[in-house]
């Protein structure tokens, strides 16, 4: 029987192991991906599944492959750690009928996690995981044996790919030097390895695998990049690249050890996309992600479209039409002439790829942004609050007005619900600076956590914190 507490957020399942992600709830979710493949893909054509550093993910991947196996489907299982990238890649390039990674992506080390890749080698689509959680609790039919469990690398073809994407001989030729951080996760030594062969300077932190994560959450923010930033100014680098637990996700440090946000890291990939590259195609980006970009496109003639916070999203989007960039708040970009699906090691090349052909620091990128687009500063908070605390802050939300000056006495111009509760403000600061960046303030609430997030941005640094420390009074019911 299903487990009430098994329900797919934006990407995939998570919860904790021993507590609730345990075998028997990693089985009933195997079985209902398994039950969704016979019912609505070719279940011939075979389902890969990888797994990246945590606990018992080597382990809980197996599982998910005798399961599969067991009702009939063929399943190709990693035979190492891998990014999720290079598994969603081996989907499409295996032509297989989905994807299957164990992963909790960023999460703290207590947590795991399923991630469940389309055919198109990208996060499943909204209706797919609908489909599957319509599943949890069905037992799909078992044929007399199982269907074969092939051992498989899914490296070497997912690196040729991201290798050729970026130049690797003007990387080699730039004279710059790197700091790598892999946070412990399934991003290993593969940037390292890159760079070593193409005679790149650089240096190593975190790129053993450990499921601790000691000290950190492997996701690539603040606080937890900061010994990248440490490594860039102990060692002299140009900049600091980082990657998540799963190594679909970006983040990085200048190369004076400050952190640089996923959204200027974006920002950067896309001016030069469009400046350099001339690819073709709309832009994406999510509902909590930087309106520097709406700036980048108009100038350049470029449709901006705005969606609900989730790659899914993107994915969506990118089987329907042409788009040349996709991402989200948290560090995922993808671009759909490598694949729909993002990739923090793809990501990384590139920002060195950009620093390389423009001759400049990561830091030096993003002042000539900010010149260029005006000031755009930002910021997050996540707040872990009971259900009734988080639900109630979005009730009392949803219920302002357009001049209530509830945060940080900025009047509130206009609301947004696209997906949270967003507020667009009217900051005194903006009128102070030339082209200065919309103020607007996001409240989200988890659909699988009890946890409030809570985003802004702004002209300057002293007004986010100004907003954040607003909004968790507020979220917190001290207004």
């Amino acid at each position: 029987m299903s487990n009430p507490q098994i329900k797919f957020g934006t990407d995939g399942w998570r919860a904790v192991i021993a507590d609730d992600f345990t075998f028997a709830n990693v089985r009933i979710v195997a079985e209902a991906i398994a039950a969704y493949v016979h019912a609505h893909e070719d279940p011939s054509k075979g389902v890969c599944i990888g797994y990246d550093t945590r606990f018992g993910s080597k382990a809980f991947a197996r599982t998910c492959a005798e399961v599969v196996a067991a009702t009939g489907i063929p399943v190709q299982l990693a035979n190492a750690i891998t990014p999720t990238p290079a598994l969603s890649f081996g989907v499409r390039g295996r032509k297989a009928a989905g994807g299957i990674v164990i992963t909790s992506s960023h999460n703290p080390a207590q947590w795991n996690g399923v991630k469940y890749k389309g055919w198109y080698g990208g996060s499943g689509k909204p209706s797919m995981i609908a489909a599957i959680e319509a599943c949890l609790g069905q037992p799909a039919a078992r044929p007399p044996q199982p269907a074969h469990i092939e051992e498989v690398d899914f490296l070497p073809p997912y690196l040729k790919a991201i290798e050729s994407f970026a130049d690797l001989d003007l990387i080699g030729r730039s004279g710059m030097k790197f700091a790598i951080d892999s946070m412990y996760g399934a991003g290993g030594t593969y940037l390292s390895d890159i760079f070593t062969r193409i005679g790149v300077a650089h240096v190593q932190i975190r790129g053993n695998p450990d499921p601790l994560f000691p000290g950190i959450n492997p996701e690539p923010i603040e606080p937890h990049i900061r010994a990248l930033g440490e490594a860039v100014v102990a060692n002299g680098c140009d900049a600091g690249l980082c990657t998540d637990g799963d190594a679909d996700r970006i983040g990085a440090t200048d190369d004076q050890g400050n952190f640089v946000d996923p959204h200027k890291i974006y920002s950067v990939l896309l001016s030069w996309v469009l400046r350099r590259k001339g690819w073709p195609g709309a832009v994406t980006r999510a509902f909590n992600t930087t309106k520097m970009l709406d700036r980048i496109c108009a100038k350049h003639g470029r449709e901006l479209i705005e969606h609900g916070i989730g790659f899914k999203y993107v994915v969506d989007l990118m089987l329907e039409r042409e788009i040349l960039m996709g991402g989200e708040e948290s560090g995922g970009i993808g671009f759909q002439r490598h694949l729909p699906e993002r990739d923090g090691l793809l990501n990384a090349l590139l920002l060195a790829n950009v620093m390389a052909e423009e001759g400049k620091t990561l830091g030096q990128l993003v002042a000539d942004l900010q010149a260029e687009y005006g000031e755009h500063q930002y910021g997050r908070i996540d707040l872990h609050l009971s259900d009734e605390i988080k639900n109630g802050a979005i009730a009392r939300a949803r219920a302002l007005k357009a001049g209530d000056p509830v945060f940080a006495g900025m009047p509130i111009l206009r609301q947004d619900n696209l997906d949270g509760v967003k507020f667009y403000l009217d900051n005194p600061e903006a009128a102070t600076k030339a082209n200065a960046a919309e103020t607007w303030l996001l409240l989200r609430a988890s659909g699988t956590e009890p946890l409030l997030r809570i985003y802004t941005e702004s002209c300057s640094k002293e007004s986010v914190a100004k907003l954040l420390e607003s909004a968790r009074e507020f979220a917190l019911g001290g207004w």
